[in-house]
């Protein structure tokens, strides 16, 4: 039965599409309107109930840590929402400082519009693989002909998509304990 979730949830990861810039909301946002955008935009990637996502406390800190641009008259735009999707999903595995340099990295070749769809691409593009992976597909693994800051940025949306494997492999296998017990 945990074979059949598992490759029923991966089927589901080949899906999953993050939106891009263009996609992004043009109007001006207030704190509240944001946590709930970036929610829902990464909820169907990180099922967790242990916390939220993003929180107001989670803004300020990364506004305050200059992770994020201050945001004007307390309404926050497009480029924003990008830092905080971007943010959101690395801090799943790294910490606040190496996030930092990760985005420092990005913008050092790349203008906000496209080093946030290039991290889209790549964190589907990881998804996609993930479930070949776990589907036992063929997956055709091969260097990023792209410059070192660009793999700094494979690697990490590559540590994100296995961690995800990893923490589904445990939830499932929990599960099926929950079920034995009873």
């Amino acid at each position: 039965m945990e074979e059949t979730r598992l490759r029923s949830w991966a089927e589901g990861l080949k899906d999953l599409r993050l939106p891009r810039w263009e996609e992004l909301p043009e109007l001006e946002l207030y704190m509240d309107q944001v946590i709930t955008l970036v929610d829902r935009y990464l909820s169907p990637l990180i099922e967790d109930e242990k916390h939220q996502l993003l929180s107001s406390a989670m803004v300020n800190n990364y506004v305050k840590h200059k992770l994020v641009p201050p945001p004007v008259k307390k309404r926050y735009n497009r480029n924003h929402l990008a830092y905080l999707i971007a943010i959101t999903l690395l801090k799943q595995v790294f910490a606040i400082p190496d996030i930092n340099e990760l985005i420092r990295m990005q913008l050092a070749i790349n203008e906000p519009k496209d080093a946030y769809n290039s991290f889209c691409t790549v964190q589907e593009e990881s998804l996609v693989q993930i479930a070949k992976i776990t589907l036992g597909e063929e997956v055709k693994l091969t260097r990023s002909n792209k410059d070192f800051y660009y793999l700094a940025m494979e690697g990490a949306v590559a540590s994100f998509t296995q961690k995800m494997l990893a923490e589904k492999i445990i939830q499932l296998d929990k599960e099926k304990e929950g079920e034995n017990d009873e």
